[in-house]
């Protein structure tokens, strides 16, 4: 065989992938379409930076404040104790990723996924190449689909990889005004809850050093996704800055039941479904889907066992899936109305959720060792839930 290991797609997760299995001396290919970027606010936490040793020159910014901005208007300033968040560009950091692959050992290869065959030679993934337009295959034991949230190897070999939910998402990249102005801080990433600019998600102003993202995202399809932007960028006093590049693509809202074909196929990143609710932070966890990926691809080819391809969706659960399963919760009670958005900025008003929302984050992981102020969030989140005290009470 040609390969160990096809990788389609290479974003975060199916970078990681590759660069974890070539460092590891596996035979690894990597095909990507090149020449498309995918819209994202570009927060990475302080964790995926020490997991994935990404250098500094990588981090465009760091953020130290979070403001949520509620359907009124009302402004809730989050500072980030202890830490930061980091901010890349998505064009420079995805490319970063590639290139450590090849690096590794990774041969890459650039076109567009059409489909698998198989024969007694193995597994054969056919792709179209992009400068020449011909038609090729490569050979090997095991394909990591990795190609994003409408992922075509998900559709053609994992049950259910046809119908995973997700919002569309777009942004705008501009310059950023030097300094920053009343509006926007180079050093605080804004969240927009406004049923205005996103019916059932939200909007952000995100600084990237010289650029800024601004965009929004929605499962409505009726909802102008460019008129929002240009409204949110209005509010943001962002209207008249240069617009250096436009993207658009969607974002899977719920893990995939199932991740492998029970045969020679694992799925990692967004073509898993494996963006976090109500944040829709999705860089971390596709590099985490792409090494359970590597991992359990690794697995199966040292004991030829197929079901060693189920450890990646078992490994990410293991740890991630309490985090979703609070993540969603809050975005089914928060997101629906403008009313339950005005009370969710009312609840960021608390101490508590903001030490343990943003332990959360850059931890990854629920905090549990503060249980009274679990039980006063608690305490809180039922109030506002039930309509026992106002929308606008903190």
């Amino acid at each position: 065989m040609d390969y160990d290991v096809v990788v389609v797609g290479g974003g975060p997760s199916g970078a990681t992938a590759a660069h974890d299995l070539a460092l590891s001396g596996h035979r690894v290919a990597l095909l990507d379409r090149a020449g498309r970027i995918k819209p994202c606010g570009g927060a990475i936490p302080p964790r995926l930076i020490a997991d994935f040793d990404i250098p500094d020159a990588q981090i465009v910014a760091k953020i130290t404040t979070a403001r949520m901005i509620s359907p009124t208007g009302r402004k809730v300033d989050i500072p980030i104790e202890n830490g930061f968040v980091g901010m890349v560009d998505r064009e420079n950091f995805d490319e970063f990723l590639r290139v450590r692959a090849a690096d590794a050992g990774a041969e890459r290869f650039t076109g567009t996924y059409t489909k698998i065959e198989r024969d007694a030679q193995g597994t054969h993934v056919i792709y179209r190449d992009k400068e020449t337009g011909d038609i090729r295959r490569l050979t090997c034991a095991v394909v990591i689909g990795a190609d994003g949230a409408r992922s075509n190897v998900a559709r053609d070999e994992v049950k259910g990889g046809d119908r995973i939910p997700y919002v569309i998402a777009y942004h705008e990249i501009v310059e950023a005004p030097e300094g920053g102005t009343d509006a926007y801080d180079p050093d605080r990433c804004d969240v927009v809850y406004d049923g205005r600019i996103s019916p059932d998600f939200y909007g952000w102003v995100f600084p990237h050093g010289k650029s800024a993202s601004i965009g929004m995202g929605s499962m409505d399809k009726e909802v102008d996704l460019k008129k929002a932007t240009a409204d949110l960028r209005a509010f943001s006093h962002l209207a008249n800055c240069k617009t250096i590049r436009r993207e658009g693509a969607p974002i899977p809202l719920k893990p995939l039941d199932r991740w492998d074909n029970g045969r020679d196929v694992v799925l990692a990143g967004d073509a898993a479904g494996v963006v976090a609710p109500s944040s829709g932070e999705g860089i971390y966890y596709a590099m985490v889907g792409g090494r359970v990926a590597a991992t359990a691809a690794a697995a199966k080819l040292q004991s030829g066992r197929i079901k060693d391809l189920d450890l990646a969706r078992r490994l990410f659960m293991r740890e991630h899936k309490g985090v979703f399963k609070v993540l969603g919760a809050m975005q089914n009670a928060y997101y629906r109305s403008d009313e339950r958005r005005e009370r969710f900025v009312s609840l960021c008003h608390d101490i508590d959720v903001q030490r343990l929302t943003f332990e959360a984050y850059m931890n990854k992981k629920l905090v549990k060792a503060r249980p009274l102020a679990h039980i006063k969030i608690g305490v809180k989140n039922l109030a506002h839930l039930t309509g026992l005290i106002s929308a606008t009470r903190v």
